[in-house]
């Protein structure tokens, strides 16, 4: 007689970028199941020039890494619209999300906006509303702050679904 291999629970930080509210969002996963550990946001301030706002969002998340230990993270890819100088910008916040966890010797992984909406919410093109609506099924003691704290969630919630075919990719990959 062979017994199941014991799973141990994932920690996993999921991370929605930005230069004035870069939210993150904590989770852990042991199978199918999702238990919430905590969320928020880091909130430079507005009048900062852009490479202190960069050092705040840097600190900020290097603090929460520190506090909650993650074994993972997942971070939302930049969505590009038709301001190159905002899309620009949101993509050195990006930078500096994944470079956070990178230094902490956690691995990253990457989710398109459409695939975390389509894996929380069913739909590629949800409207946040609806990932807020779905975070509560399933993290029913999940109380995001902001928006930005729910889309991390969501962000977590999507690598926590995906993780064993990402890290399969990159194994692939790396041949």
């Amino acid at each position: 007689m062979t017994s199941q291999p014991i799973r141990s629970p994932v920690r996993i930080i999921g991370i929605d970028p930005g230069l004035r509210r870069t939210g993150w969002g904590v989770i852990e996963t042991e199978g199918n199941r999702l238990v919430y550990i905590a969320c928020g946001s880091v909130e430079p301030p507005d009048d900062l020039p852009l490479a202190s706002r960069l050092l705040a969002i840097h600190e900020g998340l290097a603090a929460v890494l520190g506090d909650y230990r993650p074994a993972e993270a997942a971070v939302e890819a930049t969505f590009v619209n038709k301001d190159g100088v905002a899309t620009l910008k949101l993509g050195q916040a990006r930078g500096v999300a994944m470079l956070a966890p990178a230094m902490f010797g956690i691995s990253v992984a990457e989710y398109a906006p459409n695939q975390v909406k389509k894996t929380v919410v069913g739909a590629g093109h949800a409207e946040k509303n609806q990932i807020q609506v779905m975070l509560k099924i399933l993290l029913p003691k999940a109380e995001p702050p902001s928006a930005d704290a729910a889309d991390a969630l969501a962000v977590a919630i999507t690598h926590a679904h995906h993780r064993q075919s990402t890290a399969l990719r990159l194994r692939v990959a790396s041949l």
